[in-house]
């Protein structure tokens, strides 16, 4: 609850789908119907910008704290609202609403958004290959998964998608590739920005006046509400959000009809001018409260994913803004006809509401102060789930709370963590003045960031002038600041919260992040050579066991240590054997024909392929009995167009040839598979109705016999038989590519087997201490307190075998 205001004494229908950016040529964005477009600017009232609606609750009580008084001149007043004026003007509507909502990332916000965005258009990131590869940058795969990611992995500006930019472009990018201190500076400026705005969501909802019991019930009650979702959350805050800005805008209409109808002159940048030249030292200082009218304003762009573009600016320009400003100038107006008398008067919100309906609006604005937190909480579960995408935060649940607009989620341990750190900060720092010199500078922070990152967008991303660029930088960059250099200068008085926080997820997110990229290394550096496996024979006990393994592996390459840390201690493993390796693509769906990747690896007859599963963010998962029916029907459509050899039957091969293996995307719906319990059984995935397949002119293939060790059902003793049935234009496979499928489905009547690999990682002897530290007992630590990685299903436990190995790095 963002400054749960009191008196002063003396004074979703259904949810729509975000625009996607499909990363595919000539499909550009989606475009929502405006009945949709309206209902999600709708519910972005409720979300978005509760906490900078309530911002009239204490920016000019927090403005005249301290440092200046409100004199009879009015020059303190009008200059305070000159400033809140344009700064408005500028950093929430020309910044944010003009410019930087349009850097998104395939839909997402916030400056982790912007990083990757950057990481799309040069080689910047220090993520490993295949760890969060980025679109526009399919050259960091490696593996054949770049020849045909490139069709997704597309920039977002149309400029972009010929090639990579020329003149200053070029120049900065070159200038990032060649030097990884910059590439490390990129990276810890985003991690900056996240770490404040998650300080951000920790101090916002503690910023509170009511009593201590009731505030922490109601942190309570915002957090437990949190599970239900953005769209529901919204539709419950709108109407408040609605009402609170309804309220304020025709209170302030109000005060400036009957107090002072010229304070609109106020509106002029030399009101701003004498306020400084007036104020000095007091009016800089000043600046601190005055920052926190655009608190809220950053939540635009990091609650993005859950909206779109399109809303978030309806609904600040059509809103938001307007009623904002009327509040601040209904304000002003009032102040200026009351002056101090006595010493025994305040500035502030209440003084200013007429007595008559001072207390419907206290109630309405408990409502607001309180929805006021939801922003920055959003905006932080959008900003863990970018960072863990992108391997620079321990793996948590990410659950989807809308069936439409995946890009609206909830985290429940990052809730749960925030809620808590929110009870401690109220429990232990009830000044709430000190909390909000803390959500400042936690604000301008993140502000600062954004400008720094869009400057490079501007250049790299949307290949505008460098000059352009610099103009931005320099503009906005100059007066953020200005704001920053005041909010910084209270760092003793509350500011210093949002560093320690921002400093404690900056070393969990650190850690994480090296120790990924150094087990990752480990990966590359011993994976096993494809001489090694032609090395395997019978002649050194090796056994091939009836069935197909599926290996999970991190490597999209070569064959992980793990295979031969298992083969040494196991010499035998299956009939078939696949490897396969799990790509989270930067796109909102990946489709059902291009979804597997398949390659062989060695020779034919040894039965060893690679497959590559590629998700978009916003795909679901398919249950294991689905999963592992599409993945034996690509590998045998592989098998079937030649191994990837040839184009045939409109199959788009891999473009990349490797001595190791070669990849095909493997088209699915060409060829099924049936699966029937019993050698009598209906096919499952069949309908008997119609012509049989003989008459269709198709052709089945199957195993050879009835298996001699069939492996019964549980309760009804019958074994399942596998047949792949063939198109009827498809030509007649050869002899070698029949007997290759008879094999697999052989395999696949015996069953699947799921291995697993765990990995545990040590600093290796003669480490220095620090290393030793980190690895050892910190990224030890998150990797046992964090989700395990993700596998394509839920693993059944019958059919999984576990093996461990020990990284030394």
């Amino acid at each position: 609850m963002k400054s749960a205001p009191t008196m002063d004494p003396e004074a979703a229908a259904a949810p729509g789908t975000p625009p996607e950016s499909t990363g595919r040529r000539g499909e550009g964005r989606k475009r929502l119907p405006w009945r949709m477009t309206l209902s999600l600017a709708y519910q972005s009232l409720g979300v978005v910008y509760g906490d900078l609606s309530t911002s009239p609750l204490y920016v000019y009580k927090a403005a005249f704290a301290d440092d200046i008084q409100h004199s009879e001149t009015n020059e303190e007043i009008l200059g305070v609202l000159s400033f809140v004026f344009w700064t408005l003007t500028l950093v929430p509507l020309l910044k944010y609403v003009c410019v930087v909502l349009r850097a998104d990332d395939n839909g997402e916000g916030g400056t982790f958004a912007l990083y990757s965005l950057l990481c799309r258009h040069a080689r910047a990131a220090l993520l490993p290959p295949g760890r969060g590869a980025e679109p526009g940058d399919e050259d960091q795969f490696s593996d054949a998964a770049g020849a045909t990611a490139k069709k997704y992995l597309e920039y977002d500006n149309a400029d972009a998608l010929g090639g990579r930019g020329g003149g200053a472009a070029a120049s900065v990018r070159r200038v990032l590739e060649r030097h990884k201190v910059l590439q490390r500076v990129l990276l810890v400026l985003a991690l900056v920005g996240t770490c404040m705005v998650i300080g951000d969501g920790v101090l916002t909802p503690a910023i509170s006046d009511v009593e201590l019991p009731l505030a922490c019930f109601i942190l309570v009650c915002l957090f437990a509400l949190q599970h239900y979702g953005t769209h529901r959350v919204g539709f419950i805050f709108a109407p408040i959000v609605i009402a609170w800005l309804l309220c304020i805008s025709m209170i302030g209409v109000y005060n400036i009809v009957k107090w002072e109808p010229h304070v609109y002159q106020a509106l002029s940048p030399y009101y701003m001018y004498k306020f400084l030249k007036k104020t000095q030292r007091g009016g800089w200082m000043s600046l601190g409260g005055i920052l926190l009218c655009v608190t809220g304003s950053e939540a635009m762009f990091a609650d993005l994913g859950h909206f779109n573009q399109l809303s978030i600016q309806i609904a600040f320009t059509c809103m938001v803004y307007p009623s904002l400003i009327l509040a601040y100038m209904g304000q002003a107006a009032y102040l200026s006809k009351h002056h101090i008398l006595e010493g025994d008067y305040r500035v502030g919100f209440y003084v200013s509401v007429p007595e008559v309906i001072r207390w419907p609006v206290l109630a309405i604005a408990i409502l607001a102060a309180v929805v006021g937190s939801q922003a920055v909480i959003t905006g932080t579960f959008s900003m863990i789930k970018q960072c863990t995408s992108l391997g620079c935060f321990p793996r948590v649940k990410i659950v989807h709370t809308s069936a439409q607009v995946h890009g609206q989620i909830y985290i429940p341990e990052i809730n749960w963590i925030l809620m808590i750190l929110c009870l401690a900060v109220t429990i232990g720092f009830r000044d709430t003045k000190h909390l909000g010199n803390a959500s400042g500078l936690a604000v301008i922070t993140v502000m600062l960031v954004t400008t720094c990152l869009m400057s490079l967008v501007i250049v790299l991303c949307w290949h505008k002038s460098i000059f352009l660029a610099i103009g931005f930088i320099v503009f906005f960059g100059t007066i953020e600041a200005l704001y920053f250099s005041a909010a910084l200068i209270k760092f003793r008085e509350g500011a210093w919260v949002p560093i320690v926080l921002a400093f404690v997820f900056m070393m969990v997110m650190c850690i994480w992040h090296y120790g990924t990229i150094k087990k990752y290394e480990f990966d590359l550096q011993n994976k096993v050579s494809i001489n090694w496996l032609l090395g395997l024979s019978p002649n050194l006990g090796i056994v091939r066991v009836r069935g197909i393994g599926l290996i999970h592996t991190e490597l999209d390459s070569g064959i992980p240590a793990i295979f031969s840390h298992f083969v040494t201690n196991l010499p035998a493993f299956h009939q078939v054997l696949i490897f396969m390796c799990i790509k989270n693509v930067p796109i909102p769906h990946v489709s059902p024909n291009e979804r597997f990747l398949v390659g062989r690896i060695g020779p034919k007859e040894y039965r060893i392929y690679r497959c590559i599963v590629r998700y978009g963010y916003h795909d679901v998962q398919m249950d294991d009995q689905e999963f592992e029916k599409d993945l034996v029907c690509s590998v045998a459509e592989f098998i079937r167009s030649g191994g990837g050899a040839s184009k045939a039957n409109g199959l788009t091969p891999g473009v990349v040839d490797r001595d190791e293996e070669r990849m095909t995307v493997v088209a699915s719906g060409r060829m099924r598979m049936l699966e029937d319990e019993g050698l009598g059984g209906a096919a499952a995935s069949e309908s008997t109705v119609g012509p049989s397949r003989a008459a269709r002119g198709e052709r089945e293939i199957q195993s050879p016999s009835p298996s001699p060790t069939p492996t019964p059902a549980p309760a009804t003793g019958v074994r399942k038989r596998v047949r792949f049935v063939l198109p009827a234009s498809t030509p007649r496979p050869n002899a070698g590519v029949e007997e290759e499928l008879r094999e697999l489905t052989d395999a696949r009547e015996a069953g699947m087997a799921f291995i697993l690999g765990h990995c545990y990682v040590k600093a290796k002897t003669g480490s220095s201490f620090l290393r030793r530290l980190v690895i050892n007992f910190g990224y030890d630590f998150l990797r046992r307190n964090s989700r395990g990685p993700n596998y394509a299903v839920t693993v059944p436990h019958a059919s999984t075998l576990e093996v461990g190995m020990i990284y030394y790095v």
